[in-house]
């Protein structure tokens, strides 16, 4: 397999990048300051993955260490990462999170008002 070089690298860390920005609406001006925004949006084999293409990058901009970079790893490391990426619905994200606040909120009341009665209760109110 020939060697990776630092424009091949560099176009599949700006593709994960717009995916990122695209599906999670992580901003960053790096890969790295991303992964780091996303924390726990990120399974920990995919950030695995990703901060491997973030090392490799770095060493691709050096000639002479650009020989170290495992092109087979970091192509395995990109298509991991761009098919977890593009599995991700925001649409779903979005009604997912809206779902849960609602069904909190909704937990927060009950809660509430069953101090309310209890408290009624106890004095006898009712």
């Amino acid at each position: 397999m020939r060697g990776m070089g630092p424009e091949d690298l560099q176009h599949q860390v700006a593709q994960i990048q717009t995916l990122l920005t695209e599906r999670l609406k992580v901003r960053g001006r790096s890969l790295e300051e991303q992964l780091s925004s996303a924390g726990r949006l990120l399974p920990k084999h995919i950030r695995t993955e990703a901060r491997f293409l973030v090392q490799a990058q770095a060493l691709s901009r050096n000639p002479k260490l650009a020989r170290m970079v495992d092109a087979r790893r970091a192509t395995r490391a990109h298509g991991k990462v761009v098919a977890y990426l593009r599995g991700i619905d925001p649409a779903a994200r979005r009604n997912e999170r809206i779902l849960n606040t609602a069904a909190l909120w909704s937990l927060y009341l009950f809660i509430a008002v069953g101090a309310v009665l209890t408290f009624a209760w106890w004095q006898g109110l009712i």
